[in-house]
């Protein structure tokens, strides 16, 4: 049901009260998922603009220039609630759905990555939704021959009822055949191409907008759209070859809100309107009804705009890739988004009070009070508290995941999963460089640093491959807005995020928010979770330095300025005090070291890099070892801070460099804060802090890395 305070101000725009399928049009659109209404405001303070931004943020995806005549198309969405409720086709259907919102665009997709959060898996329950969903992202992008190259998968306990599945695309096309949601002139016709319409995903924009019930499982299954990636291919292939031919004047996506959203947003972007026959639309349902038909969100379909003497065109070309096509409706000059079924007028609102008249409002808030846990005592035992670190979820190897996924099709993958960033060449050896994901434990403990952090991260992942950041996307998972602590958590994470984007001259593009990650049955509310995908220009990926050690005598960087930052560390975690302790702040030489670091990649002097974050600088030195171990000495670096706050310190702004010429790259890296460390060789790892002297073997690394592995083959 509407709001009572939403009706009371439709009532009074309409001068009339609105049918039921009109309240359905507007409890889907002008619901959180759709409209942004706690969102809206703050997400004004993000620089959303930029030399190489074609479009930003507000049609089905952004469009960044890339040059030579070629645009990459990227966009980031959440299929959260979904992916709990039936967790193979929630998170399936949440790669169709950005997929298709990229060839809309008229852009080929060519990545994916996936950042993903999940409860422990140590319950039954949480071990069905982490492989179920990993199947389900894995199945879909395998069937439609696009490759997910990267990924972020972080588990806590927050997340047991409530796991969040944020998937990124990326696209490629020629700026010469780029299409926009834009309805473009009245007397078009609107046609709907794809897969039948049925009454799968019914309300699913309004059910992702509250919180989930202890009997969601059964009682929201309905809402949950059933995918069909073989479809989804055909799909892509026709909206490349309808675009290329040039008869395709805009185009959309029928994600949120299924027919009604899309036909509406795209009149109403053209300040025009439309009148849809509900009754044309195929259907795999009998005795369908008017709303069911117009909001149900169906996956695999799409709208578009063509002039009339080219319908015949199109229907041929649907015909040709065996897929249902339907002249539905066409655009009007009276600006009302009227819809008829069976004879009768179903709907006749005005277009713009349906797409923008959902109120927007910054919602009171409290600072949020974090219960702090207390900063545990020193470890008797350094090597084990290493491996132990190691061997946790979030920083032990990823290898089952991305092995469930075809990242080399389309033959474009330089870096593999597993790198700091996935490398793809898109022209010549030219290419971008692309990383995701956030720290939640960060955001928790201090919304705004934890925001700022998140993009210092993935900044350093793109530098330490050369990449310099083009553009970023967001994806901002938080709990129930109407909780000012909750909100207060939303409103500075975001003026974290925006305030790094600024400093590091990466605007924000586009992106989703998903509010409302509260579970009813485990009594909780996720982590502040700002997810982020971005996005880097590598000028030649030839240069880009592997992410383990390949010979021996290599002297080992390390740059950037380690301090006692221990607050939401793996280190802590793996204690049982995820609590305690001061989150990381981002340097005031950021910018600079980002630089200096993307300068001196691109030189090709460095042969190995890795970015230090979770689990700190031991972390970083023994993923860096793969058959080839090393020596160093880190008590030049400790001052007067504890062997533990050396080793697992999380500061950002830190990378690990190899390199034969270690004079050579220092001259490059010029004044940023760098020293050598050690040196690459033997059959382990060898740390010294001061009085502390720490060897782990490399079968023992590789052990402990193997736990997610180990767990998912037993």
């Amino acid at each position: 049901m509407l709001p009572e305070d939403d009706l009371k101000i439709i009532v009074e725009k309409m001068g009339r009260q609105p049918n039921d399928v009109e309240q359905g049009c507007f409890l889907n659109l002008w619901s959180e998922h759709c409209s942004y209404r706690s969102s809206a405001p703050l997400l004004k303070s993000f620089t959303t603009t930029g030399d190489r931004v074609i479009i930003g943020p507000g049609d089905d995806a952004a469009i960044v220039r890339f040059g030579d005549g070629w645009v990459l198309a990227l966009g980031m969405e959440s299929h959260n609630h979904p992916s709990y409720v039936d967790p193979y086709n929630g998170s399936a259907t949440g790669v169709g759905g950005i997929v298709r919102d990229i060839i809309s665009m008229g852009a080929r997709p060519i990545a994916l990555m996936d950042p993903l959060y999940f409860g422990p898996l140590n319950t039954p329950k949480n071990l069905y939704l982490f492989e179920h969903i990993i199947e389900g992202i894995g199945g879909y992008g395998n069937c439609i021959g696009v490759p997910v190259v990267r990924g972020e998968a972080f588990f806590d306990e927050s997340y047991s009822g409530n796991p969040l599945v944020n998937v990124v695309c990326v696209g490629l096309a020629r700026e010469d055949q780029l299409v926009t949601a834009t309805a473009q002139k009245a007397g078009n016709k609107i046609i709907l191409i794809g897969s039948t319409t049925g009454r799968d995903g019914l309300g699913g924009a309004s059910f992702a907008s509250r919180d989930l019930s202890e009997s969601a499982e059964a009682e929201d299954r309905p809402s949950i759209q059933i995918g069909d990636p073989f479809t989804e291919k055909l799909l892509i292939e026709l909206s490349l070859e309808a675009v290329a031919e040039g008869v395709v004047k805009s185009c959309r996506d029928l994600g949120a809100a299924g027919l009604a959203g899309a036909s509406s947003e795209m009149a109403s972007k053209g300040d025009l309107g439309i009148h849809i026959i509900a009754d044309r639309v195929a259907q795999r349902e009998a005795g369908m009804n008017a709303f069911e038909i117009m909001i149900a969100e169906s996956q695999e379909r799409i709208l578009f705009e063509v002039e009339p003497e080219n319908v015949d065109y199109m229907l041929q070309l649907a015909e040709k890739y065996d897929l249902n096509g339907a002249v539905i409706g066409e655009l009007t000059e009276r600006p009302y988004f009227t819809v008829d079924f069976e004879g009768n007028t179903e709907t006749d609102i005005p277009i713009h009070l349906l797409t923008e008249g959902a109120p927007t409002f910054e919602r009171p808030s409290t600072p949020f009070t974090v219960k702090k846990d207390p900063v545990p005592d020193a470890t008797g035992d350094l090597k084990q508290a290493i491996l132990d670190v190691l061997a946790s979820h979030n920083v032990a190897s990823k290898e089952w995941i991305y092995r469930q996924y075809d990242h080399e099709v389309q033959i474009r993958t330089v870096a593999k999963p597993g790198s700091d960033s996935a490398i793809q060449r898109i022209v010549g050896d030219r290419g971008i460089a692309l990383s995701c994901g956030c720290n939640p434990r960060h955001t928790y403990l201090d919304p705004y640093e934890g925001g700022k952090g998140t993009l210092a991260e993935n900044a350093m992942n793109l530098a330490v491959k050369g990449g310099r950041g083009l553009a970023l996307l967001d994806c901002l998972n938080f709990g129930n807005p109407e909780k000012p602590d909750i909100y207060w958590q939303f409103k500075y994470a975001i003026n974290g995020l925006a305030d790094a984007a600024r400093e590091l001259s990466i605007p924000v593009v586009g992106g989703n928010v998903s509010l409302y990650n509260e579970s009813e049955e485990h009594q909780t509310s996720i982590l502040p979770t700002p997810a982020i995908g971005v996005v880097g220009e590598v000028e030649d990926v030839s240069t880009v330095p592997s992410s383990q050690f390949t010979g021996t005598g290599q002297s080992v960087i390390l740059v950037g300025t380690t301090k006692a930052e221990l607050g939401g560390s793996e280190y802590y975690n793996v204690r049982r005090t995820p609590n305690a302790g001061d989150v990381p702040q981002v340097p005031a030489d950021m910018v600079d070291i980002v630089e200096s670091l993307i300068t001196t990649i691109r030189e090709g002097k460095v042969s190995v890099s890795h970015d230090i974050s979770h689990g700190g600088l031991a972390a970083a030195l023994c993923e860096m070892c793969g058959n080839v171990g090393l020596e160093v000495d880190l008590s030049e670096i400790a001052g007067d801070m504890s062997t533990e706050a050396v080793l697992f310190s999380e500061s950002h702004g830190r990378a690990l460099l190899a390199t034969d010429d270690p004079h050579v790259v220092s001259a490059q890296l010029g004044n940023i804060p760098h020293i050598v460390v050690g040196t690459t060789g033997g059959d382990s790892v060898r740390i010294t802090v001061n009085t502390d002297h720490i060897e782990v073997g490399l079968d023992e690394i590789k052990d402990a890395r193997a736990s997610l592995t180990r767990l998912m083959m037993e």
